[in-house]
């Protein structure tokens, strides 16, 4: 079920909803959600595109907290259970 799946960021408060950590372990929750969504429905082309606009902006805020604190950036990786970016 859907609900069993949502991932609390314990380490970040509820109110620093701005901060990068927050917005990545949200947009985490939303494609958990989003994924168990599609393997219901696997033609729902308009989901399947929300989806992978969500992907492009939490690999972009992850882009950006490993340049910017690389530390959180793998403890935030660690603690999601979520791939991290590709070495060049």
């Amino acid at each position: 079920t859907a609900k069993n799946i949502l991932i609390r960021s314990s380490s970040v408060p509820e109110t620093q909803t701005g901060s990068v950590e927050f917005q990545i372990s949200h947009l985490t929750n939303r494609i958990l959600k989003l994924t168990y969504h599609l393997k219901l429905h696997g033609k729902d082309y308009s989901s399947q595109r929300g989806l992978w606009k969500i992907l492009g902006k939490r690999k972009r805020l992850l882009v950006y907290l490993s340049q910017k604190n690389s530390l959180c950036y793998e403890n935030l990786i660690n603690r999601l259970r979520i791939r991290g970016l590709k070495k060049r």
